[in-house]
């Protein structure tokens, strides 16, 4: 009865299935390996940090990480070039940053985000930094890019505005090195509001993160649809082999036998296979 699983037809059905099954076993494990990942690092990222939690120095945290993202960092130095970041959403009031560059002790410059003005960016409401030494202490960012949340990335702004904070923006905007990020002050002066630090980028339940554990049940549902069809397949077969030897079936709608119709069978006495025709 079931000799049909040893034909090649069957080998290659049951070889394909021995392979698909781990296989999707093993990439369902891995989508949902991913998306346990990505939630760790979203309890991390919104978690509160210690609010006695003291500054570090600024070059022992770069470069910026999933882990020092956020942190604080200080650092020294004298302000240089004031720029605006426009088009700037804060508390669902739109605005813009006032941002200036400190030039530290080691020559390079880091981008400060003072604070946050509300409308327009206008060069004359924002207030002047703070002249001579100065030490900073801001929550650490890293640089942004052009597909980054709430950035301007169209181009064409004004001189002295800035659509993307990071140090390929600002390359060609200023004459000496800069940090590959930026520091935003937490408790600013000179009435403007303090721009809250942003979460590390792919840290977030975000959408890729529920692709990950939609992708987990799609391989999980194809480990059953393999199975279902193995099964279906085997079934169908067997029914059509009852039912030629029931004589149900003409003998050329019968599956193929798996032997010749003449054999011992092991115990001397000739076997008719279920194909033969009935007697007219």
């Amino acid at each position: 009865m079931h000799r049909f699983l040893l034909t090649p037809r069957w080998w290659g059905i049951n070889v394909f299935v021995a392979l698909a099954v781990p296989f999707c076993l093993f990439m369902g494990s891995w989508q949902l390996g991913r998306f346990e990942d990505r939630v760790a690092t979203h309890r991390e990222a919104s978690a509160e940090r210690p609010a006695g939690e003291a500054a570090a120095p600024l070059a022992s945290l770069l470069p910026v990480d999933k882990k020092t993202s956020g942190r604080l960092a200080s650092v020294s130095g004298e302000y240089a070039d004031q720029l605006l970041v426009p088009e700037r959403r804060l508390d669902g009031k739109d605005g813009y940053y006032v941002l200036t560059l400190l030039r530290t002790d080691s020559g390079k410059a880091v981008p400060v985000v003072r604070g946050w003005l509300p409308g327009a960016a206008d060069a004359g409401r924002a207030p002047a930094a703070p002249t001579g030494r100065v030490e900073v202490t801001g929550a650490l960012q890293a640089s942004e890019t052009s597909t980054s949340k709430g950035v301007y990335s169209r181009g064409g702004l004004p001189a002295g505005q800035l659509g993307v904070i990071s140090a390929a923006s600002l390359v060609n905007m200023v004459p000496y090195e800069l940090y590959d990020a930026w520091l935003t002050v937490q408790t600013p002066a000179d009435g403007l509001t303090p721009v809250p630090a942003q979460a590390p980028t792919n840290t977030g339940l975000d959408l890729k993160a529920f692709q990950n554990l939609g992708y987990t049940g799609e391989w999980f549902v194809f480990v059953a649809f393999v199975l279902f069809m193995w099964f279906r397949l085997y079934r169908r077969e067997v029914e059509a082999l009852r039912d030629a030897e029931a004589g149900l079936l003409p003998a050329d709608a019968a599956p193929a036998p798996a032997r010749s119709a003449a054999s011992d069978g092991g115990d001397g006495g000739p076997q008719v296979t279920a194909s033969a025709r009935p007697a007219e």
